[in-house]
């Protein structure tokens, strides 16, 4: 579709605000009000967008409301989860049409039901999959791919309409852009967002920005050197494997005492036990903060962020807080530390404001999407 320089911008412009008049959409794209009204036309014509009533001003006189029309089409978000796959559909200036909850091996089913749930006839703009990889493409370059979702994003895949564009994303960046927006980074254009789980990972957000790096591999945490001594040499991924949450669960049942009732089997239980004064709970939890602290002083180190914002399975948990805190300002400069707030959703929201973002850059022909 072969739009007009003043039709992109302006589209562009609705898309962000959802419904505007004729001279607020001249205000927000910093066009005249004849080009934008020559621009509303075109985009009109087209079904790109669509009146949506009148609004009275102040003087008696009503402007017409615009909104985007039914051929400004859809996206869909996926977080492809480890356990839970979460899939959301949203119209372009970003309005929830449908979302779908189930199991991993269930994604293809979660993604064709919520695709089944949008609006009749509205075109697929783009797809965004946040997976718990670094995206890759094949050798060919025809689509993106990632070596430890291959199988289960491929079954989920056939599931697609033929020629959306595709876009992988870390699941990581995606709760961090989540955060920015509307979590506990909002009004923060610069921070780190530190994830530990079952594994650990950074997202590294500039100017309102997630930084990607050159292999789309920045904030790979996990692949920090460690141990890093004169007597262990540093193991693969050694780092994640002594912080993620199934070491945690096995330190805590070495420290576990007789008197102390049964073992927790999740990181969850082991959390709640430590919430409630359990002491020997409490103690593997003070441990663990201490290591994410000191983490975050390795964040704070190269980065410098001001802000570092503690998410995932574990690492959400406001009991780590004072632990992670005091550890930091031990070993580092004065950094600020908060808990996330998007919860599990966070990185499907993430994923739907890329695919929005995505999705505008299909319709206007953009030289790249926003984040």
């Amino acid at each position: 579709m072969h739009l007009s320089e003043s039709a992109r911008v302006v589209f562009d412009v609705l898309a962000g605000t959802g419904t505007a008049t004729r001279p607020q959409l001249a205000a927000g794209a910093g066009l005249s009000k004849p080009t934008v009204s020559s621009a509303v036309a075109e985009l009109e014509a087209v079904e790109l967008a669509a009146h949506s009533g009148r609004a009275s001003g102040g003087t008696g006189r009503s402007a017409a409301i615009y909104r985007l029309g039914p051929a400004a089409g859809a996206v869909l978000a996926v977080d492809l989860g480890p356990a839970v796959t979460r899939v959301r559909g949203c119209a372009l200036d970003g309005t929830l049409l449908a979302e779908g909850t189930g199991s991993r091996p269930e994604a293809a089913d979660t993604v064709r039901k919520v695709l089944d749930a949008l609006p009749t006839g509205a075109p697929l703009r783009a797809v965004v999959v946040a997976v718990g990889d670094v995206p890759i493409r094949d050798p060919a370059g025809e689509r993106p791919a990632t070596a430890k979702a291959g199988p289960v994003f491929d079954a989920m895949a056939v599931a697609l309409p033929e020629g959306v564009p595709v876009h992988l994303e870390n699941n990581v960046n995606c709760a961090a852009l989540a955060e920015l927006h509307e979590g506990a980074a909002v009004g923060r254009d610069t921070f780190g967002y530190l994830r530990i789980g079952v594994g650990i990972g950074l997202a590294v957000v500039i100017g309102g920005r997630v930084l990607r790096g050159a292999n789309g591999a920045a904030g790979e945490v996990a692949r920090l050197p460690y141990p890093w001594d004169d007597d262990r040499a540093p193991r693969h991924e050694g780092l994640e494997q002594r912080m993620g949450s199934r070491t945690l669960l096995r330190r805590a049942a070495e420290a576990w005492q007789d008197g102390d009732g049964p073992r927790p089997r999740t990181a969850e239980r082991l959390l709640a036990l430590a919430g409630q004064g359990h002491a020997t709970a409490g103690a593997v939890v003070a441990s663990h903060a201490a290591d994410v602290g000191r983490l975050a002083a390795a964040v704070a180190a190269v980065l410098d962020p001001g802000l570092i914002v503690l998410g995932g399975g574990t690492g959400a948990d406001p009991q780590l807080l004072p632990g992670v805190r005091a550890e930091l300002a031990r070993l580092s400069w004065p950094t600020e530390v908060v808990s996330s707030v998007v919860g599990d959703t966070g990185t499907v929201a993430g994923a739907s404001r890329l695919a929005v973002a995505h999705g505008i850059q299909t319709v206007t022909g953009a030289v790249r999407a926003k984040h």
